[in-house]
């Protein structure tokens, strides 16, 4: 019969690591959504008054819609929400690139700040979900069943 340490001390590790790990969650969650707000607001501005395509504005300011859609999952804790939008950021990101490449100084800049607020959502999803995955603790392995040959 196999021996086990007790359920406390098996789970020592885990239990001393929650709270940081809880911290950085709560951190990274708040930075997440800064930073996607800003996206938004930068998306926002970017085409309707700082350097749209058209005078008076054009219809690219509609690239800020789906942005909004995971704001609700971030406020609600949603891991999922983290995962997809971590992957969604990078359209953006290209985006931004490619702006910044061929676009003229006022929108080039909107461009490089869609880059960095791309980049800092990305990372923030990423500490984010790291963050709770260590705070959640494993669940036991079930013991071995004794074979007899």
């Amino acid at each position: 019969m196999p021996t086990s340490l007790p359920e406390t001390a098996a789970n020592l590790p885990d239990l001393v690591t929650s709270a940081p790990a809880n911290a950085a969650a709560q951190y990274s969650r708040w930075l997440a959504v800064f930073s996607l707000m800003a996206l938004v607001l930068l998306c926002l501005a970017w085409e309707l008054w700082l350097a749209p395509l058209r005078p008076g504005g054009s219809w690219l300011v509609l690239k800020a819609l789906p942005l909004c859609i995971p704001l609700a999952g971030l406020l609600k804790h949603r891991m999922y929400t983290y995962r997809w939008l971590s992957l969604l950021v990078w359209l953006y990101f290209v985006e931004g690139v490619v702006r910044a490449w061929g676009d003229a100084p006022p929108s080039r800049w909107c461009a490089l700040a869609e880059i960095a607020l791309c980049l800092l959502l990305f990372a923030a999803c990423v500490m984010h979900i790291r963050g709770r995955q260590r705070a959640v603790t494993p669940a036991p392995a079930p013991a071995a069943a004794a074979t007899t040959s």
